[in-house]
């Protein structure tokens, strides 16, 4: 079965446009779990627009004590660009952000996502050049594996950079799957895009890679991208906040579930 992860990105988005610690983070992450989510994600950015520092560190202790539905342990994977340095917050309140690999060495998440995202993207929109930083990105992968964190690297469906991928020593991939999600959206060469997804999975598993998928999934896209053969974990975070406030957290939850096959 493929895992679902539920990104926790936007709850934190409603909370911070008022001053106050309503919507709960931390609440709606016991939520997704109760309603059947394997994994919580989420991806703090050094200017903390929407999850924040502080609530990687309540979410470690909490997740690491909680299991899933099907009895196994609930994982915790953390987004961000690994080469984000420290910064200083500019708003009362609020912590500073203390790098992204201090904060993946602070709170030991099951799974770090690499990302190779910045301040002006309004959201993740490409995946790593790994003929430009593949060393760089291998040194985190080190990084990573010697603080017992699971890697996967953001990547496009691009069989070359996945060749790359492997040499890394990276655990996964996570596919972008923004062109897939627009090719449905405009019912444009859906099979030629699915093709390319399908084709860049495979090659992943062949290489040893684990693969995940994310961003822009939805109850429409979701059931054909789960057909993909090797798929391991989806994170979905827009959408399903957007479904959940016209159906329901928990319902909203059980419907990606059954999109998932399960």
């Amino acid at each position: 079965m493929i895992a679902l992860s539920v990104n926790l990105n936007k709850i934190a988005l409603i909370r911070n446009s008022r001053d106050t610690t309503n919507p709960s983070v931390t609440e709606h992450a016991r939520m997704a779990v109760d309603a059947g989510a394997d994994g919580i994600t989420v991806h703090p950015r050094p200017d903390q627009r929407h999850i924040r520092a502080d609530d990687c560190l309540a979410l470690g202790p909490l997740v690491s004590g909680l299991t899933h539905t099907g009895g196994g342990p609930v994982e915790f994977n953390i987004e961000g660009n690994p080469f984000a340095p420290p910064r200083a917050s500019d708003r009362d309140g609020v912590g500073d952000y203390p790098g992204f690999m201090a904060l993946i060495q602070e709170t030991r998440p099951h799974q770090a996502t690499l990302v190779p995202d910045g301040d002006n993207q309004l959201t993740s929109d490409h995946g790593f050049d790994l003929r430009r930083d593949g060393d760089r990105v291998a040194d985190i992968v080190g990084q990573l594996k010697a603080l017992g964190v699971r890697s996967s690297l953001f990547m496009d469906p691009d069989l070359e950079q996945i060749r790359l991928a492997a040499e890394t020593g990276a655990d996964r991939i996570e596919l972008y799957t923004e062109s897939y999600a627009d090719a449905c959206k405009q019912d444009r060469d859906v099979d030629g895009v699915f093709g390319r997804f399908r084709a860049a999975a495979e090659l992943a598993s062949d290489l040893g890679l684990g693969v995940n998928a994310g961003h822009d999934l939805d109850l429409n896209n979701l059931p054909r991208f789960a057909t993909i053969p090797g798929i391991l974990e989806v994170s979905i975070g827009h959408a399903l906040t957007v479904d959940a406030i016209r159906m329901g957290f928990a319902n909203a939850i059980a419907a990606y579930r059954t999109a998932l096959g399960h």
